[in-house]
């Protein structure tokens, strides 16, 4: 929405917050632009990942108020977990960069040296202050006691930590060139965040061979793991899922599903 977010009673307005998130939003109430900016990023770039799918994320419009497809934990909600998570942490860590946010500056010069002809300058992104305030963020919702099934909880924080090891696995080297007439004899280098879009379709690949788990008990406490492969631990690398999805080639408006006709 259009909400001037300029006074902490402000925050309170926001639909869909949890308490944590509340408290956040009043301590870090210019961050809150940042996270609502996110929001329409994940959006926009969830829809047009999945834009040759039959599941096209089109549900995801009508957060925090989702859809079965979105509700359960099917591998589409691990795919948007995972991506909110990560878009979070980039937007903030970019917003750094460019003097959006008060409470952080560019991101630190790495110890090493570039190399003959590069040097280190520029203003890298501050990937650092992205990780720990978009999970502080996107994790709340998963950290009370009173929300969704345990299992659930543990599916999502899984997936957002999945998005954010894409996102610290996309930060690269930029540089720009300096001398005389063109010559590029020294380059200053920085080190910046790939686009979401290049993000997202990471994600992507991990969501299309994602998988299916159950919660299990091991000892004393119960563990998501590979429904039929449950002899190794599930890979802090792939996304999980605890639901099969629904079937995305028959109209369906329950599970956001618009059935193949008409597209």
């Amino acid at each position: 929405s259009a909400l001037a977010l300029n006074q902490t009673q402000h925050c309170k307005q926001l639909e869909g917050l949890v308490v944590s998130q509340v408290q956040l939003c009043r301590s870090n109430l210019e961050l809150m632009q940042t996270i609502i900016q996110a929001a329409r990023e994940v959006i926009k770039t969830c829809r047009k990942t999945f834009s040759d799918m039959r599941w096209n994320c089109s549900s995801i419009e009508l957060a925090p108020n989702y859809l079965l497809d979105l509700e359960r934990g099917t591998r589409e909600s691990a795919f948007v977990y995972a991506l909110s998570a990560a878009a979070i942490s980039h937007t903030i860590a970019r917003a750094c960069t460019t003097g959006d946010l008060p409470g952080c500056s560019c991101g630190p010069i790495p110890g090493e040296t570039p190399g003959p002809g590069y040097r280190w300058g520029g203003c890298a992104d501050n990937l650092n202050y992205g990780l720990i305030m978009g999970s502080k963020f996107s994790d709340a919702p998963m950290k009370m006691k009173k929300s969704g099934s345990q299992a659930n909880k543990l599916m999502h924080l899984h997936n957002s930590e999945v998005g954010r090891q894409v996102l610290k696995a996309s930060l690269e080297m930029k540089c720009k060139c300096h001398g005389v007439s063109g010559s590029c004899s020294i380059k200053t280098c920085w080190k910046g965040l790939q686009e979401l879009r290049d993000i997202a379709l990471d994600l992507k690949t991990k969501y299309l061979s994602a998988t299916k788990v159950v919660h299990r008990p091991m000892g004393t406490r119960k563990y998501l793991v590979p429904k039929d492969i449950d002899i190794r631990p599930v890979k802090e690398t792939e996304l999980i899922y605890l639901q099969s999805s629904p079937d995305f080639c028959m109209k369906n408006e329950k599970v956001g599903s618009h059935g193949t006709q008409d597209r």
